[in-house]
């Protein structure tokens, strides 16, 4: 099967790394199913830029966390061509607080979001990805840094990480290769939030290429795995960071 007639479904494709991830996959042959959580005025600019550059998209919206969501947003992928054969779990939040004196309203939204956001997911696609299919989720590099106030988002994407390595095992026989990408700082709207410019600079310089990343790095490693040179890797996590860690 080429990849003209295959499907990959991209939660959280409205902005940022997503949409990257969509933009590419969708120049890469794919029909892209655009999920987004509650912006359809900026899944429609992504499927409309994918569109106009002769692909085929759809934007699907739908709560990561919620079973019932997640099962239309794969029925209506799976309209565009028949079966959603990649899927690239993208959907995440993030909030700085510390462990002690944090606010566990604010830990349970990012764990119900980021964590149990991605059993949901990557448990549907399970269920849904034929042979040959991948299932790629997204962590976070700053894992292996631990900063302080960072400890609740560690925690979910270190689970996240966790239901990588136990789905690929889950999946044997299936030919479905399970991997996660743990991404280092990326200039997106979302990093950028709440930072002065020295500390983007000071964060920049973590690793030894200098530079913050960009969506663009991120979309090429997802586009190697769920790619035909990407059929040889599973239960992998790939550190895409620029040598932060």
């Amino acid at each position: 099967m080429s990849q003209q007639q295959k499907t990959a479904l991209v939660t959280g494709a409205s902005g940022g790394i997503g949409r990257a991830i969509a933009l590419r996959l969708a120049a890469d042959g794919f029909a892209v199913a655009v999920h987004f959580a509650g912006n359809p005025a900026t899944a429609g600019k992504v499927v409309k830029e994918i569109e106009q550059a002769g692909g085929r998209a759809a934007a699907m919206q739908g709560d990561v966390a919620e079973p019932e969501d997640m099962r239309r947003v794969f029925d209506d992928a799976a309209q565009l061509t028949g079966a959603v054969d990649v899927v690239v779990h993208s959907a995440g939040i993030m909030s700085n607080l510390p462990i002690a004196g944090g606010d566990l309203a604010q830990f349970d939204r990012l764990i119900r979001t980021n964590l149990r956001g991605a059993f949901v997911v990557l448990g549907e696609a399970a269920q849904r990805v034929p042979p040959g299919g991948r299932i790629i989720a997204l962590s976070t590099s700053v894992i292996g840094k631990a900063f302080p106030t960072y400890g609740p988002y560690i925690a979910s994407k270190a689970g996240v990480e966790g239901l990588v390595h136990v789905l690929a095992n889950e999946l044997r026989g299936r030919n479905v290769a399970v991997n996660a990408i743990a991404p280092g700082p990326v200039g997106t709207e979302l990093f950028y939030q709440g930072k002065s410019e020295q500390q983007i600079a000071q964060i920049a310089n973590l690793a030894p290429m200098e530079r913050l990343g960009t969506p663009d790095d991120i979309a090429r490693a997802v586009a190697f795995l769920a790619g035909p040179d990407g059929a040889w890797v599973n239960a992998q996590v790939l550190r895409v960071n620029g040598g932060m860690v």
